[in-house]
This record gives structure tokens, sequence and C-alpha cells, in this order.
């Protein structure tokens, strides 16, 4: 059954945890930001699948976008999992990883000298909105560690933090590998 009438009062229960509380309170609204954004980047990663042609070398490996944009889905179930309660955590080697990415697509295109509008290529566009679903879905996930209602480890902090980068840098990069030229705002 996909439903189950507990919430219809607005109430609900996360892993560990039998006692039922706000849809609106802190927990759920990070929760509900680790899904968003995971969502979008499903789509982000169904349009790139549609444009193969998308890849670059990260150290001695060839990595397609399409495969870097899973590994991020499947440490936000990690996050989702560990911000639910779940002994799960993100490791360092997951942040330096996405590190590891952005800096290679910074020495791809060229240094960024302004703020730059979002958009260019769909795949870009796609990209920008979902940085901004990371900042917010760091923002709540800070707000649970900072309130006390969940530990939230320094490292998935810190990927939560690097995520946003890395999906600047892919927006960045879409554009480039198009010939897109980035344009700065006129003010």
């Amino acid at each position: 059954m996909l439903y189950t009438r507990k919430g219809d009062q607005g109430t609900t229960k996360v892993f560990g945890c039998e006692e039922r509380f706000s849809k609106a309170s802190p927990l759920p609204e990070a929760l509900g930001t680790l899904d968003e954004l995971n969502s979008y980047l499903g789509l982000c990663r169904a349009r790139v699948h549609a444009d193969t042609s998308k890849g670059l070398m990260v150290g001695t490996k060839k990595r397609t976008l399409e495969s870097i944009v899973h590994d991020v889905q499947e440490a936000l179930f990690i996050i989702q999992a560990e911000v639910a309660g779940a002994d799960k955590r993100i490791d360092k080697k997951k942040v330096i990883g996405l590190e590891t990415i952005t800096d290679t697509i910074e020495g791809i295109i060229p240094p960024l000298h302004s703020f730059s509008i979002a958009g260019g290529t769909y795949l870009s566009a796609l990209f920008d909105v979902a940085r901004t679903l990371a900042r917010k879905t760091e923002r709540r996930v800070v707000a649970v560690h900072e309130g006390g209602i969940r530990p939230i480890t320094p490292h998935t902090l810190a990927y939560l933090n690097r995520l946003s980068s890395l999906l600047f840098a892919l927006a960045r990069y879409a554009n480039y590998v198009a010939e897109v030229p980035e344009e700065a705002p006129t003010y």
C-alpha cells in the first residue's frame, strides 16, 4: 500500500523514533529538500544521458557526467539516511571525490571573472537549478544540526557545501563543451 493515513493530521515520524512530530518542523524539511534535490538530479542525469558526448578525464579515469551525477544521487541517499537517524555516514573520500571532479572541470573551462546569468544550454540551466537546490538543502541540514535535532558529521556538512560548487562547475562545463559563451549581468 502506498499510503498509510498516519500523516493525515500533519505529523510524521522518522527512522529510530516512534514519536510523531509536525511535518513542518526542521527534520522533515531537511529530508524533503534532500529528496527534492535528488529527484531534480534525476532530471539532470536523464538530460545528460540523452546527450552522451559529455565526459571528462578525472585523474586517470574517464568519467561520464551521467556517472558523476549518479554517484551524487547515491551519496544523497546516505545523507538522507544519516539525517533520518540511521547509522550511515559520508566519508572524507566522497568529499575529496567532489573536489577532484570540480578541480578537473575548473582546469578545463576558462576562469570566471564575474557572476554569470544562468542558462546557455538546457543542461547548464538544469545544473544551475540543481545548484540552488543544493544550497537550500545544505541550509536545511545545517538547521537540523545547529538546532540539536540530529548531529550531522563534518564530512556530510563538507560534502553538501562542495556539492553546490560541483553543480556550478557542471553548469559551466555544459556551456563550455557546447561552445555557448557565458553571459555576465550588466547591472
